[in-house]
């Protein structure tokens, strides 16, 4: 039942509000999206990274292109975060983790622990050559700056489909998704309290990705709306090659309407160009439920009640 009626009004900042019934109260999951774009370099979206807190944790899945500022903006501390998980190893989705983890450790106050990170297959090797190619100017910070060597380190770990990490009731899942020939590519289900989120990561339609997001409160998903390609000057061929290992918005709306969450959410909207109208009319053609289109910075409080706050708008 919704509390009040959910309309998605094009570029006005609202508040929305589902409810359960009140037996199902408990500890809220907090999910914020960073960023909601892909690769264009563009200012309304920036690369794709989730913030996920519960349980006192604060867990980053992906750190695309600019996601240290958006956690800057949020005054959430990069030495907080205490993990980061990645989907997958394309460039997008990744290039923001060197400022993470050096700007994270110089900036005082910087991180003086390790930091853990968590990816498919080659992670563990991007982790190593990414400390190798920085050797230089971690040696001289430590040995000018007096920098706590440990902040510096990385607990990197390849991972397969399971169970990847429980900790203060928080457990995160990781299962395999279809992204060839990008394989492995990995989404996530994470539980708390009884509360459970589904991030796609990069797919396409993902029978393993509906069976792990079956009844979740909340499956955030990505998009690649076809005709934008076209208008921002991709050509046709490789157009058809992009939107094949994508997820179109009539085809997110089949997926939504089988795993029937408490609410849809698009996330990695592909291209940064596509309008909120488009992402709507091609959705609804197969989805009819409770639909959120994200936009950076967009906070999504999940108990008893869903709870979403979008940014304050502000001229650029």
């Amino acid at each position: 039942m919704f509390s009040r009626t959910l309309r998605h009004n094009i570029g006005i900042a609202f508040f929305v509000s589902i409810s359960v019934p009140a037996a199902a109260q408990g500890p809220d999951i907090k999910v914020t999206l960073l960023g909601t774009g892909c690769p264009p370099p563009v200012m309304n979206r920036f690369g794709p990274s989730t913030l996920v807190e519960a349980g006192g944790r604060a867990l980053l899945f992906d750190a695309g292109r600019g996601a240290l500022q958006r956690l800057t903006q949020l005054k959430v501390r990069w030495q907080d975060v205490q993990g980061v998980f990645f989907t997958h190893l394309h460039s997008d989705h990744v290039v923001g983790f060197p400022d993470l983890f050096l700007t994270g450790w110089l900036v005082p106050p910087g991180r003086t622990v390790p930091l853990s990170v968590w990816g498919p297959s080659g992670t563990t090797q991007m982790m190593s050559h990414l400390r190798q190619a920085f050797d230089y100017d971690i040696r001289i910070r430590v040995a000018n700056d007096q920098l706590e060597r440990a902040g510096v380190v990385l607990l990197a770990k390849d991972i397969r489909e399971g169970v990847v990490y429980e900790q203060n009731g928080v457990k995160v899942t990781a299962f395999e998704v279809d992204h060839a020939p990008v394989k492995p590519a990995l989404g996530y289900r994470i539980d708390y309290a009884g509360r459970s989120i589904v991030l796609s990561g990069d797919t396409r339609v993902s029978e393993n990705l509906i069976r792990h997001a079956a009844g979740v409160d909340v499956l955030i998903h990505e998009v690649m709306v076809p005709e934008t390609l076209l208008r921002t000057g991709v050509p046709p061929d490789r157009a058809q090659r992009l939107v094949a290992y994508h997820t179109t918005p009539e085809q997110a709306g089949e997926v939504f309407a089988r795993a029937r969450p408490r609410l849809a959410a698009y996330s990695h909207v592909c291209t940064p160009a596509a309008t909120d109208q488009e992402l709507l009319l091609g959705t609804r053609k197969t989805y009819a439920g409770p639909l959120e289109i994200g936009e950076d910075l967009m906070v999504i409080e999940v108990g008893a009640k869903i709870e979403v706050r979008r940014p304050a708008r502000t001229s650029q």
